[in-house]
């Protein structure tokens, strides 16, 4: 009711104003309502020209000194610095190329603002002109294509050849599940035709394939520094998409196929911690979680960082809760970790 009433007040004052506008125009009996811009008109529009150019470039500079701090650290993938130069390159290409055509539509719009007794100029066509501003952004564009999937070529890189560690993520409504293939490395066949929730085989795996038999499934994902990974993902439902932004890496997982993505993770979530961007981002988030809690409000536990796996398609009502922890650390630690874990055929006993 309290909105309802807000909303209607504002309405009234809104109304009130625009009379008010049009008592005040009528009120000037010697005003010129003519609306033909006149010469003074052209030249205010034009000095509001450059006030906008100033503005947008000053909104520019304060939005990099001020939001630049919220931007993702360094890449924590072998890949992912090659990545972080292309968006460079194309970005800072797309801001010198902004900064030059706004500067001159705003100029050129005072300069060749109307003016009494003057005419504008009919020009038919300039071929010249017209051949360097088609040719320039095709060599631009051509180069950023071309280097580009030089560089997408590189990073799907997904053969099998460098003894890469294999982990599938299997995606659902609304969570994720890692399934890595235990000792030998190697996957069972899975199917969502052969899930059975009540034996606890939320994966479908193949009972009868022998490489099922020591698969680990987990929830909570860990990888060894400095190995590479091959990823396979699949999708029980709907479109969702894999994405593991400190390690620039992402790929979609379509139902009924299996998409793949590969990356060598290169810096321990320890390691991460003490990145001093990282350090200064939980810094700043424990400090607004502090005075949550302080006022009695939810979310507000001290936040440590840690590596992430998000869903990015928007995939039903609890998308943004699709989330899994990822855990980068040494061999040792990796391989303690495994140790720990049941294995499939282990929890298939377990259920008999």
């Amino acid at each position: 009711m309290t909105a309802l009433l807000t909303i209607t007040v504002l309405v009234l004052v809104a109304i009130a104003i625009w009379q008010m506008t049009k008592i005040f125009e009528l009120s000037q009996v010697r005003a010129d309502n003519s609306q033909v811009a006149t010469d003074a008109d052209n030249k205010n529009n034009g000095y509001l020209l450059f006030a906008f150019l100033i503005f947008i470039y000053g909104i520019t500079i304060f939005s990099f000194w001020k939001y630049t701090k919220f931007l993702l650290p360094e890449a924590s993938s072998a890949h992912g610095a090659d990545y972080d130069y292309l968006m460079l390159v194309s970005f800072v290409i797309i801001f010198f190329v902004q900064t030059i055509t706004q500067a001159l539509l705003h100029y050129f719009g005072y300069k060749y603002r109307g003016e009494t007794g003057k005419k504008a100029l009919f020009y038919a066509d300039n071929d010249r002109l017209e051949f360097i501003w088609t040719i320039i952004p095709v060599i631009v564009l051509a180069g950023l294509i071309l280097w580009g999937l030089y560089t997408w070529t590189n990073i799907m890189d997904i053969n099998e050849e460098d003894d890469p560690l294999i982990v599938e993520l299997y995606a659902q409504q609304f969570n994720w599940t890692a399934r890595y293939g235990g000792e030998d490395n190697v996957l069972g066949e899975a199917s969502v035709r052969m899930i059975d929730i009540d034996r606890a085989n939320v994966l479908g795996l193949d009972e009868a394939d022998p490489n099922a038999t020591d698969d680990v499934i987990v929830k909570e994902l860990h990888l060894p520094v400095g190995r590479k990974v091959n990823f396979k993902m699949r999708s029980q439902d709907v479109l969702h998409s894999a994405y593991m932004p400190h390690f620039r890496a992402q790929m979609n997982c379509v139902p009924g196929m299996i998409t793949e993505f590969s990356f060598t993770p290169i810096t321990t979530t320890a390691e991460m911690r003490l990145n001093p961007d990282v350090v200064d981002k939980v810094k700043r988030t424990n400090k607004i979680r502090a005075e949550r809690a302080a006022n009695g409000q939810d979310n507000s536990d001290p936040w440590e960082f840690d590596y992430i796996l998000l869903c990015n398609k928007i995939c039903g009502k609890s998308h943004y809760n699709m989330q899994m922890k990822i855990i980068v650390e040494t061999q040792e630690e990796y391989e303690k970790w495994m140790e720990s874990q049941q294995t499939f055929g282990q929890t298939m006993a377990s259920m008999q």
